[in-house]
């Protein structure tokens, strides 16, 4: 048995500009993001069978890998070779549809656990890179590589996504203090509101959506805030960091006008009201989670308990995906 712990993510800066649909028109997209100690667990065992066992949100048995309905899973199978007589079983500490990157954090844990059943190590970058060849190339979903690659190698990390499909991969070397800071003052709150992340990204990119040239130039603005959170992290200036976590959120409000983005902007001026540096909506849009930066946290969480908003608790994860069991 083989059971693998894959780290959910937040985006800290420059979120977005990891869509192939930005970085190759834009020359490059940058990012960076923290995996958070909220996890994918992927279990892989010997059925005793010939078939294949599939338990998800649902339960699927199959006599091949070809006859798998989850998509995710029939191309992790397929990208790792031929299978029989094997159970996949998956859970996971948030829901899916929530902005934490569960579909690529998903996928990594598969796939690292298909490979270690067979004893076959991969480097975490080489991981990542599959997981976007699966859901990217051969799925076709309009999402962005930052899941994947925060997912594989984990901490608090920048990412270069270049127009010729490589991705650079910078761990941040902060500050003891300021890492306990983030630590300490960052906050999760679940608006109840769930999603598809590829449906609010393809209506993003749909010509109707946006005039091109006005999306791109929003998106500029948010790969240079992306630039200036990793300095203002690596500075420790982190009251900075958290202004612009609102100043992303500003963007993102104005490429993706909505009713619902109207409650989750009024959400974050009550939060900023109560004392919080800044805050903004974590993932694509469309709901999930707001993560702010709040050095006086109490007065945020009681107006957050005002608003019937749940906090989610959190630490960063260094780890990445790994192996927890195998025997």
């Amino acid at each position: 048995m083989i059971i693998t712990r894959t780290p959910l993510r937040i985006s800290l800066g420059g979120g977005g500009t990891d869509l192939p649909s930005y970085y190759r028109q834009a020359g490059h997209g940058f990012l960076i993001a923290a995996a958070i100690t909220k996890y994918v667990f992927i279990a892989v065992n010997d059925n005793f069978e010939d078939d294949l066992m599939l338990k998800y949100s649902q339960i699927e048995r199959a006599a091949t890998q070809r006859d798998v309905e989850h998509p995710l899973l029939r191309e992790c199978l397929a990208a790792t070779g031929e299978w029989s007589g094997i159970e996949i079983s998956s859970m996971a500490d948030i829901p899916t549809g929530t902005g934490l990157g569960s579909s690529g954090a998903f996928t990594v844990g598969v796939l690292k656990a298909l490979n270690m059943y067979r004893h076959q190590g991969l480097a975490d970058t080489a991981l990542a890179a599959q997981a976007c060849a699966i859901e990217i190339d051969r799925l076709g979903e309009p999402v962005g590589k930052q899941d994947q690659y925060i997912a594989a190698v984990g901490g608090i990390t920048g990412f270069t996504f270049h127009d010729s499909g490589a991705v650079d991969v910078e761990p941040l070397e902060l500050d003891p203090l300021t890492r306990a800071g983030l630590e300490e003052n960052l906050l999760l709150f679940y608006t109840g509101m769930r999603r598809s992340a590829s449906g609010v990204l393809a209506e993003e990119r749909s010509p109707a959506s946006q005039v091109a040239s006005l999306l791109t130039d929003n998106l500029d603005q948010t790969r240079a805030i992306g630039y200036e959170t990793r300095e203002a992290l690596l500075a420790s200036e982190l009251h900075r960091f958290g202004e612009l976590l609102t100043e992303q959120w500003d963007l993102k409000y104005k490429r993706q006008p909505n009713p619902t983005h109207d409650d989750v902007d009024d959400w974050i001026r009550t939060g900023i009201e109560a004392g919080a540096a800044g805050g903004k909506l974590v993932g694509a849009g469309g709901g999930g989670f707001l993560l702010f930066y709040a050095e006086h946290k109490a007065e945020l969480r009681a107006a957050m308990d005002r608003l019937d908003l749940g906090e989610v608790r959190f630490r960063i994860d260094y780890e990445g995906s790994s192996v927890i069991v195998a025997r």
